[in-house]
């Protein structure tokens, strides 16, 4: 009886670290759990299919920088550029569409040519040698810099003739799901199989934690941090190609603006290391979906919205200060 009652303890005391090591593993969901606990104190309904698909749904185009921008922080760097790039391609994206009167050619436009603004930063910081955040940075003010140069500070309209084929597609709703739901979900899926199922994904992991050690296994360092900057520079075109649709109307001063800001933070609360070599798809696409939790719930408590980008600096620093907790 003595050796059966040590038996359950060691396997209870065995359980309770094993979820120890999960939820430290996983600190998000913990995050997640309490935000939505306030979300449903605040109104009871928070938690319906109907609110949580809305919630998708407005997590969606920035959601979608954020998946890429964790790639692009699990390798060590950063990308302060997205914003801009999303400014750029959804105004020439109208054009585009204005053109062709194509969603296909629109969104093939859109994803090409971010993935080459992206290119063009990723250049910059492995043959330029130069620190990404300053690459970016540089990147950020050129590319929002052109496209007011080209609109001439004012807006980029869709034509009234092709408005409702660009909206039905983006804010339309299959089986009563919004369409902008599907895509992140469909998205944050793609690139969770990327990163934990392909080599390429366990390479962005190995520069991450220690780009000398990978290089010397034979990682092509320079290839994988430039292919990490193309993929954010695709997903930000597909952010802004959805922004078309969402809005039809591009003023290219304040397109994207503070979109890498919200990337951040969501990879930030998604649990990822700012230092690179650790992070979660999954963490990131909760990480986005709690950043819109939060701004409803400051919109119930009547927060002044002039106030958000305050909670959102406080989120980054707790975040990154747990990070640096927890390594230590």
């Amino acid at each position: 009886m003595r050796l059966t009652s040590d038996a359950i303890m060691v396997q209870q005391k065995a359980k309770g670290e094993a979820l120890k090591r999960f939820f430290s593993n996983h600190p998000y969901l913990i995050s997640f759990a309490v935000l939505a606990v306030i979300a449903t104190i605040i109104n009871p309904d928070y938690l319906t299919y109907t609110s949580l698909s809305t919630l998708l749904k407005q997590s969606a185009i920035k959601g979608v920088i954020a998946l890429g921008m964790t790639l692009v922080i699990i390798s060590g760097n950063i990308d302060l550029s997205v914003g801009a790039i999303v400014a750029l391609v959804s105004g020439l994206g109208v054009v585009v569409f204005n053109t062709t009167e194509s969603i296909v050619v629109t969104l093939l436009f859109c994803s090409l040519f971010g993935s080459i603004l992206g290119w063009i930063n990723g250049m910059f910081i492995t043959k330029g040698r130069i620190a990404a955040f300053i690459v970016t940075l540089a990147t950020m003010s050129a590319y929002r810099s052109i496209i007011v140069q080209i609109g001439q500070g004012g807006p980029f309209n869709v034509d009234m003739n092709v408005l409702s084929a660009i909206t039905t597609v983006v804010n339309g709703r299959t089986l009563g799901v919004p369409h902008l739901a599907l895509i992140f979900v469909f998205l944050a899926v793609a690139m969770h199989l990327l990163m934990s199922q392909t080599k390429f994904g366990r390479y962005v992991y190995a520069v991450g934690s220690n780009e000398e050690a990978a290089r010397l296994t034979g990682i092509n360092v320079h290839r994988v941090k430039i292919i990490t900057f193309c993929i954010i520079g695709a997903l930000s075109g597909i952010s802004a190609f959805l922004l078309i649709g969402r809005l039809t109307s591009i003023t290219a001063v304040n397109a994207g603006i503070f979109f890498e800001l919200d990337a951040i933070a969501a990879v930030a609360i998604g649990g990822a290391a700012m230092s690179g070599g650790r992070g979660r798809i999954a963490g990131t696409f909760l990480g986005a979906i709690m950043l819109q939790m939060i701004e409803g719930i400051l919109i119930a408590a009547a927060i002044p919205p002039f106030l958000n980008g305050l909670v959102k600096g406080i989120i980054i620093l707790l975040a990154v200060l747990f990070q640096n907790k927890k390594s230590d």
